[in-house]
């Protein structure tokens, strides 16, 4: 079955307001930006969103926030998003913090059929214990907070260990982007661009897969395919600008070491 369609604007028009969405990406790395271009520019709504972070102010999942779009986050890491702050902290945004492979493997038990499953990771925190502020009053007082979970004993290597019950993870849909990807839907990620992708592809009821270069059935070697098209629904083909269209999260510069016996005096004035 061919899935590709026209254009980003295309595979997103059916996405409704109050949808529930599994956004791919860690950082800026790997985000399906055009899809989320797109779903903007389409002005979608009361979004609830997965991911592990909510982009940067001006980029990816953080032009939503921007205007207002997402009711409700569940992530891992949103520090480097002060709109995401000021929203969560004023009571405008509901958020529901999880630990990092929790929140991996929520998604990938969500796509695999499996309701829930246990952890050591948050026993004994209000992960676990309930109490985690999810939504602040305009007041700053507590609006709304988590519940506690199902706490479980379980023996390891002849020893009892206390497990929590953390469910799994299904959205209505789930956009991802890939570096290659053929007509059927069948993916392969670059390097670290591969972080969440396969998984929110995964817990996505209808996923949408945006590829940088988009190949035949048949052309992608069976042992390169990361994740089978099986969970993919739609293809969108990126053009030229839309491929390099991408933004660094974190400028890091090396300082260049002075050559030995030159004086750093003057280069220090001089900065």
């Amino acid at each position: 079955m061919d899935k590709v369609v026209s254009s980003a604007a295309e595979a997103v028009k059916d996405i409704p307001d109050g949808a529930s969405l599994a956004v791919g990406g860690f950082g800026l790395c790997g985000i399906p930006s055009v899809l989320i271009k797109a779903l903007h520019e389409q002005g979608t709504t009361n979004l609830e969103v997965v991911s592990n972070n909510c982009g940067v102010d001006d980029w990816g999942l953080g032009i939503l926030l921007a205007d207002k779009m997402i009711r409700r986050i569940q992530a891992s890491y949103v520090g480097e998003n002060k709109e995401f702050a000021r929203q969560y902290l004023s009571g405008e945004l509901e958020v529901e913090l999880t630990p990092q492979g929790t929140l991996a493997e929520k998604m990938r038990a969500g796509g695999s059929g499996i309701a829930a499953f246990f952890t050591r990771t948050g026993v004994g925190t209000q992960v676990a214990e309930g109490g985690l502020p999810l939504k602040y009053a305009t007041d700053g007082s507590i609006e709304k907070a988590s519940e506690p979970k199902e706490t479980r004993q379980f023996e390891v290597n002849g020893e009892s260990e206390t497990f929590v019950l953390e469910p799994s993870i299904q959205c209505d849909f789930g956009l991802v982007r890939a570096w290659k990807g053929d007509r059927h839907g069948n993916l392969v990620f670059h390097k670290s661009a591969r972080n969440f992708n396969p998984l929110a592809a995964m817990a996505g009821k209808i996923t949408i897969a945006e590829v940088e270069h988009l190949y035949d059935p048949g052309d992608l070697a069976p042992d390169e395919i990361h994740l089978p098209g099986i969970f993919v629904q739609r293809v969108v083909h990126l053009d030229d600008v839309q491929r390099h269209d991408k933004r660094i999260e974190k400028r890091t510069v090396t300082p260049t070491p002075f050559p030995a016996g030159a004086g750093s005096e003057d280069q220090e004035d001089e900065d």
